[in-house]
Parts: structure tokens; sequence; C-alpha cells
């Protein structure tokens, strides 16, 4: 066995040989660490019990060999409790704060942008990270660290991200196939999450997921649509059921079905689940593959249309991304060989960004912003642990929170009543005048409810049809699209994130056939309609 050693020059002689300690570290054979006992079970060969041994033309000074005593071990223990005091205080916020300093775990405060990387993706929300992550695998575990992939966010702490602050909800029950195909994807995804997104010593990831199917419920108006959409939901191999008016209330006797002409329900991969944790388990699991990450928000671009002979006029490449410091007009250019926009509610505005040609990036990407409430509420009459994820046909909807009588929805409003998403206040009296009459009309025990939060988040509104864009822009040769997915981009995140991979990587849909989500549809002005929008 070896002790590594530091040292000035010394020279040691024992019965296995000289050993040379020069300025620096090297290795002590002596059949075990000094001052410990020899294979033998006698004493070190200089006597005693350890310490260092004496040689004539060597120094006097000692070489320590154990653990530190006295002052010096008084001194390193002060050394280790300040790490562990300085570590505690960069995880908890500053006082006084909502958020103060505090950034997630991994994420160095402020780690500078880099000055080339093959792939940019702008925006690292679940859908970024998500992005990043399939890059890494679909690489190839022997090319692990040959692509530079780098995810830019410009706030790290997620206080205003779509992710973070949507429902979490995951269900089977579209209208669209790539849709239902992308939800059973990623439900196959989070059933196996420890497999995909797993880090050695790290613990296993638990995205708290509660089962529980969604329940649509239609008019008579709406009867034929839900029960056409239905058959497609289960020509894709989704497990959905239909109910009529008296199967609903003898499964939900809290339900008031007056005006219900039939009622679909999710019979499995539906229910809810934490957002955060699946965020943070797809950076995690990126960085630690390699992904590189940076605080700042991308303004401008320089193409290969500002070059003085540019090589043709009606296509352009992305050259270089700038990058904005927090608080600051510095920013930092990034070459680069492709650019995932991944903006969410912000991806159409990243397109307006500086130094891209206005004539190229036409028709405008209609992805927009859109202010979404979310009320929580106690009820201890209220549906109970039998509460589904309810979708009523007045377009409210809510789900059970925990297991104490909690519960938390919202509603849509209608395009001409939509809030100004220039911020996240909460206008409490739309939960009075348009929410809550739909609650109680539909269960007649949330009359009693009692109001205990909420909050407001952010809809990717793709205002063409509410589905999302995937795959490369059309005129901008080195920009693919990830956004616009209308408040489901959260559950389709493994697909979508692994579908533009595939496209950067192979040049092609592999897993899943989304052509019809991407660009073309746009130019050519035929919307894929999605009726599940909720």
């Amino acid at each position: 066995m070896g002790a590594w050693l530091r040292g000035k020059r010394a020279c040691l002689r024992s019965k296995r040989g000289v050993v040379m300690v020069e300025s620096g570290v090297t290795m002590l054979r002596c059949g075990r660490v000094l001052g410990q006992r020899v294979a033998g079970g006698g004493r070190p060969p200089w006597g005693g019990h350890g310490g260092t041994p004496r040689q004539e033309g060597c120094p006097s000074r000692a070489l320590r060999t154990a653990a530190p005593r006295g002052a010096d071990f008084l001194r390193e223990l002060g050394q280790t409790l300040g790490r562990m005091g300085q570590t505690l205080r960069d995880q908890v916020p500053a006082a006084g704060s909502a958020w103060g300093g505090w950034l997630p775990p991994g994420i160095h405060p402020d780690p500078r942008p880099p000055d080339e990387a093959d792939v940019v993706v702008v925006g690292g929300g679940v859908v970024g990270w998500s992005v990043a992550y399939w890059l890494k695998v679909l690489e190839g575990r022997f090319r692990r660290h040959g692509m530079k992939v780098l995810v830019v966010e410009r706030d790290p702490t997620y206080s205003r991200a779509s992710t973070v602050l949507s429902v979490g909800g995951i269900r089977q029950q579209f209208s669209l196939p790539e849709n239902i195909q992308m939800s059973r994807f990623s439900a196959s995804f989070l059933r196996d999450i420890n497999e995909h997104l797993g880090v050695p010593n790290e613990p296993p990831i638990d995205i708290q997921f509660q089962p529980s199917g969604y329940l649509f419920l239609a008019s008579p108006e709406d009867a034929a649509k839900l029960e056409a959409t239905v058959q497609l939901q289960r020509e894709e191999g989704a497990q959905v059921a239909l109910l009529s008016p008296t199967q609903l209330k003898e499964k939900f006797p809290w339900i008031n079905t007056e005006d219900v002409a039939v009622a679909s329900y999710g019979l499995e991969d539906e229910g809810w689940f934490d957002p955060w944790t699946l965020l943070n388990a797809f950076r995690r699991k990126a960085t630690s593959l390699g992904v590189h990450n940076c605080r700042g928000e991308v303004r401008a671009f320089v193409t290969t249309a500002d070059d003085p002979t540019p090589v043709a006029a009606e296509s352009a490449r992305i050259k270089y991304v700038h990058i904005y410091m927090p608080d600051s007009l510095e920013y930092q250019p990034v070459a680069c060989s492709i650019v995932v926009n991944a903006a969410g509610a912000w991806a159409g505005k990243l397109l307006e960004a500086d130094g891209l040609p206005r004539k190229l990036c036409q028709p405008p990407l209609p992805i927009q912003p859109r202010k979404r409430y979310v009320f929580c509420w106690h009820c201890p009459d209220g549906p109970g642990l039998s509460c589904p994820f309810l979708v009523d046909t007045s377009g409210a909807y809510f789900r059970r929170e925990g297991i104490a009588g909690n519960y938390l929805g919202g509603m849509s409003p209608p395009e001409e009543e939509e809030p100004d998403p220039s911020d996240l206040s909460v206008d409490h009296d739309y939960f009075q005048e348009q929410l809550w009459p739909r609650l109680a009309r539909r269960v007649p025990s949330f009359e009693s409810l009692r109001v205990r939060g909420s909050w407001a988040g952010y809809y990717d509104c793709n205002t063409f049809d509410h589905n999302g864009v995937l795959g490369p822009h059309p005129r901008l040769e080195n920009l693919f699209l990830a956004a616009g997915f209308s408040g489901h981009g959260l559950q389709h995140s493994p697909a979508a994130g692994r579908a533009v991979a595939e496209l950067v990587i192979r040049g092609r849909f592999e897993s899943l056939d989304l052509r019809r989500l991407g660009w073309a549809r746009l130019e050519d002005g035929e919307p894929l309609r999605e009726a599940g929008v909720v």
C-alpha cells in the first residue's frame, strides 16, 4: 500500500528501499501508512509508535502523515465549519427579499458565457433543458463531451417561468394525433424517469406523481365531437372511457350532471406532478453530461446577411448570438453553429431581435405571452380523494391538491378579455365573478369554499392554432424552434426535446413523426386546431 505525502526534499531509508520526497507529492512505500503497523505486525522500521523517521543528512522538519492535531486541527475544523456555513447561506434566500441572492443548487452565481458553442439553446425552461439533455444523449456515449451545448436563461430563479407556475398536469386526451403521441411518449419517460435522468450519487428522483384521470364534460352541442375525439385517442393507444350522465353520477356522486350529455375519463397515464422537480431533474442530468449554462438574455444576432457579399438573399445563417449580462449593457458575442429557440412565451419576440433580417422572418412567429390565474381554495366537504382533474363544459377546471380538502383551478378567459401580461398580478375579482359561480354550479359543495391563495403564470400561446411549433426555420438555416405549446409544454417536454434533438443531430424525426407541427403550416395558412386546450 502507499500513502501520499507532501513536504520538502527528504531521503527515507527503510528495509523496502529508498524513497525521495520532493516539493510536491510522491508516494512512500513502506508496507502501510506511516504511523501504522506494517504487514508483519511489528513497528515501523525506525521504531517507536509512528511519526517521522530521522536519517542522516535528512532535514529535521517532520512530514505529517496522520490527522492534524492541536492548533492545526482547530484551524482546519474552523475552515470546514466556515465552508459549511457558506454552503447553507448559498442555499437559503436572503432575509428581507423574496428570493435574495438564492439560485437553484448546481447553478453558478454568475457563469459567464463562453466565446463559442456548437448549439445555443435560448430559454432554460423545461423544454430548453430537455432539448439540451437529448442532444447529449443522442450524441453518443463515446462523444459525450464533443458537442458543446449552452443553455441561456435570463432568470435562473424561475420566479416568472411558465414551467414552475403551471399546475403540472399530464393527459392523453387531445384531439390531435401528434399531441396524443407526445403525451404517450412523455408518460413512458416519466414512468422510468430515474433510468433517464438519474444522476450517480444523488437521491432518486420523485416527481410526486398523483395518478388521476382527466374528466372532460361535454354539453349536448359538443357531445358528438367529444365522442369522435375519444375514438381517435383509442386508435392512438390511449385508455379513455366514455361515461353517460348516469354512469358519471354513479362514479362521482358529488357532480351536478345537469346539461352534461357525455364525459370522457382517462384510465391511465394521466394525473399531475411537481413541475419544479422535473425541471431540476432535466437540468441536473444535462449538466452532468457536460451541458453549459449561463445567465443572460439574447437580444441580438449576427447573420450571414450582414456579410459584405451574402451567399443567398433568400436565406441566412446565424453566426453569433449576443448574450446581454444581467442589469448591464455589456454583452458577450457567442459564435455558434445551431440556435434553438425555446424561449417559451417570448419565442415570438426573440425572432424580432436586432440583427435578424426582417424579410427572412416572415410570417412572424405567432407566439405571445398569455397570463393565466391559478387559485387555491379549501373546502372540507369537497370531492375528496376521488377528485379527478375535471374540465367543465364552461372551460373552468380544478383538481385536488394534497389530501386535506384543498383544491386548485382556473379558467382561460375569452380572447377579447385577455388580461394584461406585462406583470403577474392576480385579479381576485375574476375568481369571485367568473370562476366561483361555475365551480359551485358543477360541484354544489364548492359554494362554501374559502380561497387560500393564488398566483399567475404565462402560457406560450400560439395564437394561430394553439399547438407547438417544432422544427427548422424555413429561411434561417441553422435556427430550430421548440415553443408555442399553449399550456401543454410541460407535459410534452420530454417528447418535444427529443424531437428537436433528432432534427439537429440526425436531420429527421425518428421517435415520432411531428412534421405537421413544423413552420410550413404557418406559411400555408393551414392551422392544426387542438380542441383540448385547457
